[in-house]
């Protein structure tokens, strides 16, 4: 299993009390300690993989902040460090992502600060500059390869989902809490044009737990990738909708996150994680190591709920997506 990071990304420092403190970088990687993880640096990404994503207009608003600190939003703070850091982000997931198309390894993970769904395509927002998982996707789709990203963060990838809501080499899929913030992610968002069936939206209420969650997966999601068939599977590995996380209203534990990053592996896709959320720092240490330890061991005991997953949510969506993917 391979680790992409970089203690520079640390230097993205939103200010005090902002929720994605520089702390998160060490929290997320005490998770892979005492287990059998590779190490990697990697490498800023490059002008041309971040346009296949953002236009020039992002790109020079970005770059225009770099070693200054101020506010693009009432969220996203930027500091003097924080260029460099959000370079390296969406580089760890690119590096990350060819690693396992390369056959370097099967899972690897970008352990990165700041966070990318967020992040649109003319935006940066939600705590997120670049997108940093939306970058490694079209990276490998630029190569020809069909990839699935399928996001688990609390909030809704709103920036990848609109990123690729046109295409059908790509597959969004996206489970959260709704309504929340940014507001977007109904089930009935379900892509554009030949992109339509292509954007799988599960809008979880408050409350759900990791049945909820496993339920979602078992009865909607897993078959919708299994007939997808992508050759790469990318996550949003957002861990803000554990029980102990106050920006969230979910119930997940870091046991209902190793079962559906296992059930992702069983896949027998190459598997790249990339953080976004968490915010509880001991329950984010916690996922991680519980994530690492699925993929190495194999499933966790969570029974999934039969057809109560997500608590109406994998209802609502099975009825938009039945006709396309045969559910």
């Amino acid at each position: 299993m391979l680790v992409f990071t970089d203690e520079r990304m640390a230097d993205h420092d939103p200010g005090d009390h902002h929720p994605d403190r520089p702390a998160r970088l060490a929290a997320a990687l005490e998770g892979f300690e005492g287990r059998d993880v590779v190490r990697c640096k990697p490498s800023p990404a490059s002008r041309e993989a971040i346009l296949r994503v953002h236009d020039a207009a992002h790109l020079d608003l970005i770059e225009r902040s770099r070693g200054q600190r101020g506010k693009f939003d009432a969220d996203t703070t930027v500091s003097e460090g924080s260029v460099p850091a959000a370079y390296l982000a969406a580089g760890a997931a690119l590096d990350a992502t060819r690693a396992v198309l390369a056959g370097e390894d099967e899972v690897a993970w970008a352990v990165v600060r700041p966070p990318g769904h967020h992040a649109e395509p003319m935006v940066p927002m939600g705590f997120c500059l670049f997108n940093n998982v939306a970058i490694a996707a079209a990276d490998a789709a630029a190569a020809g390869h069909r990839v699935a990203v399928v996001d688990f963060d609390v909030h809704h990838g709103n920036g990848t989902q609109h990123a690729f809501d046109g295409r059908d080499d790509i597959l969004f899929a996206s489970l959260h809490q709704y309504p929340f913030y940014p507001g977007t992610g109904s089930p009935d968002e379900c892509g554009e044009d030949r992109g339509r069936g292509h954007t799988v939206n599960f809008a979880m209420p408050s409350g759900c737990d990791d049945t909820d969650y496993v339920g979602a997966f078992d009865e909607v999601l897993l078959p919708i990738l299994r007939r997808f068939e992508p050759e790469v599977v990318l996550v949003s590995a957002g861990f803000d909708a554990h029980r102990e996380d106050l920006l969230g209203g979910m119930d997940l534990t870091e046991a209902g996150y190793a079962v559906m990053v296992e059930r992702l592996r069983a896949l027998g896709r190459p598997l790249v994680l990339a953080l976004e959320g968490g915010y509880a720092l001991p329950a984010l240490t916690r996922s991680v190591a519980a994530c690492v330890d699925a993929l190495e061991e194999g499933e966790r005991g969570v029974d999934a709920p039969g057809t109560a997953g997500g608590r109406g949510a994998a209802g609502d969506t099975r009825r938009i997506h039945a006709a396309r993917w045969g559910l």
